[in-house]
C-alpha cells in the first residue's frame, strides 16, 4: 500500500458497466446506482457497454435513459469479450475518477460512494476487497471461493503485496491512473488482474477498503473458470516481467521525466505545466 499525494480535487465520477445479456437485472442495477449517488451528492454519470448482447439489453437501456439521464448507453463494436468492453468503456468516459462495476447487481452501490470518498482523500486507486475485515459474501459458490482464495494467495506471493483480492473486478481509479496503464491487454475477465497490478507496479498509490459482494439472482454468470486459467497466468506473468525485467521505464515517475525533458527542450514549457503520469508521445 502507497501512501496518497494525489491531491487534484475529482469533479465527476463514471461509473463503467459492461453487460453481456443482462436485461433482467440491469435496469435495477443502474437505477439503484443513480439514486445512490444521488442521494449522496456524487456527481456522475454512468456508462453501460452493451457486449454484445442477445436479449433485450440495448432496448432495457433505451427505456431506462428516459429516467435516468446520467445514463450513457454504448455498444462495444466488437470483437466481444469483458475486457474489451471495458477497455471500450474507458475510451468513452468523461469523468476524472472512474469505478468498475459489475452489471448483475454483485456489487454494492454504497460502495462505489465510499470509494469516491477514499479517491477524494488523494489516492490514486482504491481496491475493494472481499475479505478483509468488515467484507463480506454472499451465496459465493464453494469451488469458486476456494479456486479465488489460492489464485490471490499466489498474486500476493509473486508480487509481494497485501491485497488479497486482486481478481476482483470491482474497484476505483483516477483517471490519469488508468491512462498510465495503457496499453491494455487482456481481453477477458484477466483484465481484473491486469489493471491493479499494472497500478501498483508502475507506482500509483493505492489503498483498499472492505466491500461485500452477493451472488447473482438473475441471469447466468459469465466466468468461465476453466476458459480463464491460462489469460490470468499470461497477463500476471506479462506484468511480473514488467515488474522486475523493465528497470522502471513504465513506472509513473519514470513516464513523467522523459516527458519533462523533451517539453524543455522542444517547447521551453515550464515543468508545472506537465502532468506526472502521462505516457510519452
Amino acid at each position: 500500500m502507497h501512501d496518497a499525494h494525489n491531491s487534484a480535487p475529482l469533479r465527476l465520477l463514471s461509473v463503467v458497466i459492461p453487460a453481456r445479456d443482462e436485461e433482467g437485472c440491469i435496469a435495477s442495477t443502474v437505477e439503484h446506482l443513480h439514486i445512490e449517488l444521488r442521494l449522496h451528492k456524487v456527481p456522475h454519470q454512468i456508462l453501460v457497454v452493451d457486449d454484445g448482447s442477445t436479449d433485450g439489453t440495448w432496448d432495457v437501456l433505451q427505456e431506462v435513459k428516459g429516467r435516468v439521464p446520467v445514463l450513457l448507453p454504448t455498444k462495444n463494436p466488437g470483437p466481444f469479450g469483458f475486457g474489451r468492453a471495458i477497455s471500450w468503456g474507458l475510451d468513452q468516459i468523461q469523468g476524472d475518477a472512474v469505478v468498475l462495476m459489475m452489471a448483475d447487481e454483485s456489487d454494492d452501490c454504497r460502495d462505489v460512494v465510499r470509494y469516491w470518498h477514499k479517491l477524494n482523500e488523494g489516492y490514486d486507486c482504491v481496491f475493494g476487497s472481499r475479505f478483509m475485515r468488515g467484507g463480506g459474501v454472499i451465496d459465493y459458490p464453494r469451488l469458486k471461493l476456494f479456486l479465488n482464495r489460492l489464485a490471490n494467495g499466489f498474486l500476493k506471493l509473486l508480487f509481494k503485496i497485501k491485497l488479497n483480492d486482486t481478481t476482483n473486478a470491482f474497484k476505483a481509479y483516477r483517471r490519469e491512473t488508468i491512462d498510465g496503464c495503457r496499453p491494455l491487454l487482456a481481453p477477458h475477465f484477466n483484465i481484473t488482474v491486469e489493471l491493479p497490478l499494472k497500478a501498483i507496479v508502475r507506482g500509483y498509490s493505492w489503498t483498499s477498503i472492505p466491500i461485500t459482494w452477493r451472488n447473482r439472482r438473475t441471469g447466468t454468470p459469465k466466468l468461465k473458470i476453466k476458459e480463464m486459467g491460462s489469460r490470468y497466468l499470461f497477463i500476471c506473468l506479462y506484468v511480473w516481467l514488467e515488474k522486475y525485467f523493465s528497470r522502471g521505464d513504465y513506472r509513473r515517475d519514470s513516464q513523467a521525466l522523459p516527458k519533462l525533458a523533451w517539453k524543455a527542450d522542444a517547447t521551453q514549457t515550464r515543468p508545472s505545466e506537465v502532468r506526472r503520469g502521462e505516457p510519452l508521445p
